[in-house]
């Protein structure tokens, strides 16, 4: 009887996943996470060049400062434009990798649902207002800089610094379609206890320690259920 039960339903991960009492994610879910999260990376990487154009901006400055001693009008403003223009523009980048400044020397001990809750909380209370309200003034502050075709006043160039204001509002967009992902990931991990996975990047060797520790884990777990299972 149990052979036969056996080879009518073999075991396997397929097998498991059809008789789970555990609530599948939807696909489509899934599928939005994964889109705005290649979204913030390919914004966040191509303004990344953002740091190559500063960097040969200032050599230019330094070299022709203090070697031909002829500074230039625009290197300040560029230096101001180009690293505002990276920092926006990555915000969204940075918390799709769970990149930003946080006190997790508690946080990460915490089981993995109560990690969600928190995340979800603050998500919820803090980010979607915050970037709200960026989103909102920043529109007021790139219309009204389009409107008077407003100007740098920090040197003589007088460069445009209109179409740079526009990024204020953009990047508060960004950040809210990502802090959109980051709560249907923490409405995922409270269903599953379980994070959904994130694109694979460069990492810091603390972080990668860390999801090196956190992969063993989740394979121990797994390889338990399994023996489980199979005694079942």
């Amino acid at each position: 009887m149990g052979e036969g039960l056996t080879a009518l339903f073999p075991a396997g991960e397929e097998t498991r996943e059809l008789f789970s009492l555990q609530p599948r994610e939807p696909a489509v879910v899934t599928r939005v996470i994964a889109f705005i999260d290649n979204l913030s990376t390919w914004v966040g990487k191509a303004f990344a060049w953002c740091i190559l154009i500063l960097t040969f901006a200032t050599c230019y400055e330094v070299f022709v400062r203090y070697v031909l001693n002829a500074p230039t009008v625009w290197a300040f403003d560029m230096s101001v434009q180009m690293y505002g223009a990276l920092f926006m523009m990555a915000g969204a980048y940075t918390l799709s990798r769970d990149g930003h400044v946080r006190g997790d020397v508690v946080y990460r001990l915490l089981p993995t649902r109560m990690q969600a809750s928190i995340d979800l909380t603050l998500y919820i209370l803090f980010l979607l207002p915050g970037v709200l309200a960026l989103i909102y003034y920043g529109y007021g502050f790139a219309r009204d800089s389009w409107f008077y075709q407003e100007v740098s006043w920090n040197s003589p160039a007088r460069i445009q610094i209109y179409f740079f204001k526009t990024l204020i509002p953009l990047a508060g967009l960004m950040v809210l379609m990502q802090g959109v992902a980051e709560v249907l990931r923490c409405v995922h991990c409270l269903k599953t206890g379980q994070w959904p996975s994130r694109a694979e990047d460069v990492e810091e060797t603390e972080t990668m320690a860390l999801h090196q520790h956190e992969d063993e884990e989740r394979l121990h777990h797994q390889q338990e259920e399994h023996e489980v299972h199979r005694h079942e």
